[in-house]
């Protein structure tokens, strides 16, 4: 059972039957597909130095725009302390550049969360609650969040935290995957945004 099968639980046969195939994923499986972001957006002028420095760990970037390609690559696997976790490569291909937005994520069953460690290596640290809608969606929001900093994290409080809400649904009509991911920071607003629509050719 993947690790998100387990959060979801019963509510995991609500998905639509597309997202299903999408987030089963096997240990050793990928999910790999291709799209285009409609837009993608980030927060103020002066955070510029912030995103761009983000980038050394493949987390955030500076650059948006709309209608860029876009990859993402989901690989299931077992980590070095036996858990289930899955890997997310999501690479942005701008005129002259090539960025990355990734993660780990894995199972809390204390806290019934997925945890979700950004950059490689890992600078941010966020718990990601799930939920299925009626129309079949998959909505995703954040927690607790901390830094990371070698073996340290420490714990943001909700001022300094980048909200986080992600929403995929499934178009039968265009037979595509839709995503929206939106990071607001109580203070500043929007810190970053995309939304798009990718297509898989693995099933």
């Amino acid at each position: 059972m993947t690790i998100y099968k387990h959060i979801l639980g019963d509510q995991f046969n609500k998905l639509h039957p597309m997202l299903q195939k999408r987030y089963k994923l096997p240990v050793g499986k990928k999910f790999k597909a291709t799209g285009v972001m409609k837009k993608i957006s980030r927060g103020p002028k002066w955070m510029y130095p912030f995103f761009l420095l983000a980038t050394r760990w493949k987390f955030l970037f500076p650059e948006h725009g709309s209608d860029i390609p876009f990859t993402i690559v989901n690989t299931s696997l077992i980590g070095p302390n036996k858990e289930n976790q899955v890997h997310w490569e999501r690479i942005f291909y701008f005129k002259n550049k090539k960025r990355y937005f990734n993660a780990l994520m894995s199972l809390d069953p204390a806290s019934n969360s997925v945890k979700d460690y950004l950059g490689e290596p890992s600078i941010f640290y966020s718990d990601l609650v799930f939920f299925v809608t009626e129309e079949g969606r998959m909505l995703i929001e954040s927690r607790e969040q901390r830094i990371v900093i070698g073996n340290i994290e420490v714990p943001l409080p909700r001022i300094f935290q980048g909200v986080v809400h992600v929403t995929e649904y499934y178009i039968e009509e265009k037979d595509v995957y839709s995503i929206h991911v939106i990071i607001k920071n109580p203070l500043i607003g929007t810190l970053f945004e995309y939304e798009g629509e990718f297509q898989t050719n693995d099933f």
